[in-house]
């Protein structure tokens, strides 16, 4: 079975080399031809735990393919995934943009039955949208009567964690509209299924809400949480007793009740945002979505408060050392990080930053950051002289350091601890002031 996957992004080149990996020939498809260029040569563009690997396995093998003219290929697969980007507009909505010209490219060039699978998140009645627009080139071209269909095939990929995700997954969730679609989906799937994984299959619009659905789920634990920590510190209760005392109820589960310093990344806020925007197109209010935004939002905040109020509201000139940059472990990805918002504060009350993060510096220095701020060796050059320690993102490295040693290099001994991985007792007995979330 031949597919072609267009987009080489986080989720279009995972899906794909995946896809290869359980015997499929995929073609990797993107007009970026520097980017093609790099993955022929096994340079790969995302970080992701494995994949560099499993890419150059499968194009060894001959199964992982990589160019940037879907038309010459396209009537030689089954199935075309659309794995685009679908950027926020101003207003919050998604941008179809993209997922529309892959759409415009398959009509201009399909000459047989195939499917064409939408895998980037997109609102509620974008399939709609591309059988719209393949129709239309179709008609341009006199072969109105070339049978095709859409499906939605949304992913559920945790950066970090996301082949696994693929190849482990809880669930599938497909979108057909015809048996035929619904046929080629399941043989593309049959490897999975042998392994007892679960698919399950929908209509189009529930397939395309159940991502939004699913995301606005998380972020409204996450949102939900770091509100009841806020208040936590208010009463003197300690939120992390609170959380493993509603996680331990089975309704509610343990999973996504963390709190700390906002969530961020290329999902939980776009996803919300565009869910937001599509219910108000539709003459709707999504009340508790939008109270989630707002608190996360307000969340990002909170390091920074407590950093100036520890100083009386005076950092002027003061080094402050950052743990984390990412917007989550294992992964490079800065969007909507909450480092950034961090960062941005404390530079504009006049303080400097001293910041490392494991992966993702070159992604801060090359696309986010530039030389606004230093950036540190490691875990301990970040700390030397610093007047505050911050940690952000909750990597493995960070949790057991060598306290003895940065007590004696640092200034001023006070950490604000944005993921709540470390012990107020413990640090208060190692020598240091401790500030976490809802604690």
């Amino acid at each position: 079975m031949k597919i072609a996957i267009v987009g080489t992004g986080y989720v279009g080149l995972v899906t794909g080399t995946c896809f290869a990996e359980m015997g499929t020939e995929v073609y990797c498809v993107d007009i970026d031809q520097k980017k093609i260029e790099n993955l022929r040569h096994g340079i790969i563009p995302i970080f992701e735990p494995g994949l560099d690997e499993m890419v150059e396995r499968n194009h060894q093998a001959g199964r992982l393919q990589f160019t940037t003219d879907l038309s010459s290929i396209i009537n030689d697969v089954d199935i075309v995934f659309s794995a685009v980007g679908t950027p926020p507009d101003e207003d919050g909505s998604a941008d179809l943009k993209y997922v529309l010209d892959v759409a415009r490219t398959v009509g201009q060039n399909l000459n047989k039955y195939m499917v064409i699978v939408t895998k980037s998140t997109v609102p509620v009645g974008t399939a709609i949208k591309v059988k719209e627009t393949i129709q239309a080139e179709l008609d341009k071209r006199g072969k109105s009567d070339l049978k095709f269909d859409v499906a939605s095939n949304p992913e559920f990929l945790k950066e970090g964690a996301a082949i696994t995700d693929f190849m482990q997954p809880d669930r599938v969730v497909v979108g057909v509209e015809s048996e035929e679609a619904k046929k080629l989906m399941e043989k593309l799937y049959k490897p999975f299924t042998l392994n007892n994984y679960r698919i399950i299959y929908t209509d189009i619009p529930s397939a395309e809400m159940i991502k939004y659905a699913a995301n606005a789920m998380l972020a409204t634990r996450i949102s939900f949480m770091n509100d009841i920590a806020n208040l936590c510190e208010i009463v003197g209760a300690d939120v992390n007793m609170v959380r493993k005392g509603i996680g331990s109820d089975a309704r509610i589960g343990s999973k996504f009740l963390y709190s700390g310093c906002g969530y961020g990344g290329s999902c939980f806020p776009k996803d919300v945002k565009a869910l937001i925007n599509t219910a108000k197109k539709l003459g709707h209010r999504m009340e508790i979505l939008e109270a989630v935004e707002n608190v996360n939002e307000r969340q990002k905040n909170i390091l920074f408060d407590k950093l100036m109020k520890y100083y009386n509201g005076d950092i002027k000139g003061k080094t402050i050392a950052v743990w984390g940059l990412a917007f989550k472990p294992k992964t490079d990805d800065m969007r909507e990080a909450p480092s950034l918002v961090l960062i941005e504060q404390i530079l504009k009350a006049g303080g400097k930053v001293k910041a490392y993060d494991p992966v993702a510096m070159k992604e801060a220095r090359e696309h986010r950051l530039g030389d606004t701020i230093t950036y540190a060796k490691d875990i301990y050059d970040a700390t030397l002289d610093a007047d505050a320690l911050l940690m952000v993102t909750e990597w493995n490295e960070f949790r057991l350091p060598t306290w003895e040693v940065i007590k004696k290099t640092m200034k001023r001994t006070v950490v604000f601890d944005g993921r709540n991985i470390y012990n107020k007792q413990e640090m208060n007995d190692a020598g240091f002031d401790y500030f976490g979330i809802g604690i």
